[in-house]
């Protein structure tokens, strides 16, 4: 059974810098790609980062190249979203995503503020 938890998510001042945390299981987590979206109210679900199962290859939105920064320990099952200089509109529910058979699969998301 494909299972993915996110954390990490806060509070954080206009500027801050964060890190998101998703685990997977159930799936062989090393030869797959990992992609991160966020949703916030009112808006359309976007995409915001996607790294290869190698981890050596990794693509963003203009939106947010140059300030976050998606990484993966695949001993650990674990891939990682470090965000830096937020902004307000980074205000959004983060998921971490993937694909197994032809099924998407998601976390239950985790809540990033960004104080203005």
């Amino acid at each position: 059974q494909v299972h993915l938890v996110e954390s990490g998510g806060d509070l954080v001042q206009l500027g801050g810098f964060l890190t998101l945390t998703c685990v997977g299981s159930g799936f062989d987590f090393s030869q797959t790609p990992m992609y991160w979206h966020r949703q916030a109210p009112g808006k359309e679900r976007e995409m915001v980062a996607v790294i290869v199962g190698t981890g050596d290859s990794t693509i963003y939105p203009s939106a947010v190249k140059d300030r976050f920064s998606v990484s993966r320990d695949n001993n650990a099952n674990t891939v990682y979203l470090q965000m830096n200089a937020l902004r307000s509109e980074d205000t959004a529910v983060y998921f971490c995503n993937t694909w197994v058979d032809e099924q998407s699969f998601w976390g239950q998301g985790t809540q990033v503020t960004v104080a203005s």
